[in-house]
């Protein structure tokens, strides 16, 4: 069995949140989505497209990680990032919705943080990311706190973020189902 597949006895719940993107969306129809990432640097798009199929739903990723291409390719306003910084609840909201906007998507996710070791403030520690969701639904955010080196942030913030875009996805499929 390839190691993008799951086996017929683990449930869909223990399945790796690319895995079940995929179980949600593999057959097309349903919600496209996309994402917008700082800290991460494209991780949570190298898990998306781990697995085969995945380019029926996913449209892409932009990695914006400095302020200028938050400005430029997500539409982040000056204002946001002098007055809250690129590290904030506002940054990861207004990149989730550029990302929706630049994809055309459906569904969209962001993630924005200090994956350290440098970069932290006495205000915004290592380990601190905002990772927000964008869909039919509306705009979901999220403050985390993670533990560890760069890499242990980057996965732990990765995985949240796949997290919300996972729920965010069933979200706009049950809101779909509900219309018809």
């Amino acid at each position: 069995m390839s190691d993008d597949q799951q086996s017929p006895n683990e449930s869909p719940a223990a399945a790796p949140l690319e895995v079940r993107l995929n179980q949600l969306l593999g057959e097309g129809g349903g919600p496209s989505v996309a994402a917008a990432e700082s800290c991460t640097g494209g991780n949570v798009a190298h898990r998306i497209t781990s697995i085969s199929g995945s380019s029926v739903y996913f449209l892409g990723s932009i990695v914006s990680y400095a302020n200028s291409a938050k400005m430029a390719l997500l539409g982040v306003s000056e204002e946001i990032l002098e007055t809250r910084g690129a590290v904030s609840e506002e940054c990861a909201r207004a990149m989730a919705e550029g990302a929706r906007r630049a994809f055309g998507a459906d569904v969209a996710v962001s993630t924005t943080g200090i994956a350290g070791p440098g970069g932290a403030t006495e205000r915004k520690p290592v380990g601190l990311v905002y990772l927000a969701s964008a869909g039919p639904s509306g705009i979901v955010t999220r403050e985390c706190y993670f533990d560890g080196n760069r890499a242990a942030v980057i996965d732990a913030a990765t995985e949240a973020a796949l997290e919300m875009l996972v729920a965010e996805v069933e979200s706009a499929i049950s809101l779909t189902k509900s219309v018809s």
